[in-house]
């Protein structure tokens, strides 16, 4: 494929929903840069809610693992998971009919195993017919060389990466008057 023949993709607030995966109690300490995906994953939740757009969030095996960390059950004004088993969100029922129930065809992903349950996730949403695309920062994995392979991984079979602050102006759709410019104007700083 060329790249004259490629479509370029917006994140589009009418059609966007952010897939938040397992940030949680005891596997945020053994990531690399938990506590930076971490934050970086909160700005993005609160900015996606303030812009009106959906956001699912997925724990693997909350019984052994530990629930979401309180920095993002704390984004939340009611605050809802989806449990999983499998690795990708996709491989869950409740998850595909969650996700479908939102109507939206583009998804950011954040969360951890960036080369784990992101990277399935990426895929089998790609395959499935939604544009994916990758919040760099709101992601970890345990080793660097992990994440770094995933990330290339997820690229080359087309996701599209962003960063947290470029996804949440460009889904203010061009409108740096509204009230919601000023909200993520402080969320980024």
């Amino acid at each position: 494929m060329d790249a004259g023949s490629l479509k370029p993709k917006r994140i589009k607030k009418d059609e966007t929903v952010l897939v938040v995966i397992d940030l949680q109690e005891r596997m945020i300490p053994a990531m690399r840069d938990g506590a930076g995906a971490v934050s970086e994953a909160v700005k993005l939740i609160k900015g996606v809610l303030a812009i009106g757009c959906p956001v699912l969030v997925t724990q693997q095996y909350t019984k052994g693992l530990g629930g979401s960390v309180t920095e993002v059950k704390e984004a939340f004004e009611t605050f809802e998971h989806i449990e999983k088993s499998s690795f990708s969100v996709m491989g869950e029922e409740g998850f595909r009919e969650s996700l479908k129930t939102t109507g939206r065809k583009s998804v950011i992903l954040c969360g951890v195993e960036a080369h784990v349950c992101v990277l399935q996730s990426a895929l089998d949403m790609l395959e499935a017919g939604y544009d994916v695309f990758l919040a760099i920062g709101a992601i970890s994995s345990r080793k660097g060389i992990d994440e770094e392979s995933a990330i290339k991984r997820m690229i080359h079979a087309g996701v599209t990466s962003t960063t947290v602050e470029s996804a949440l102006f460009e889904l203010l759709d061009n409108d740096s008057k509204s009230d919601t410019f000023k909200t993520i104007s402080r969320l980024v700083k």
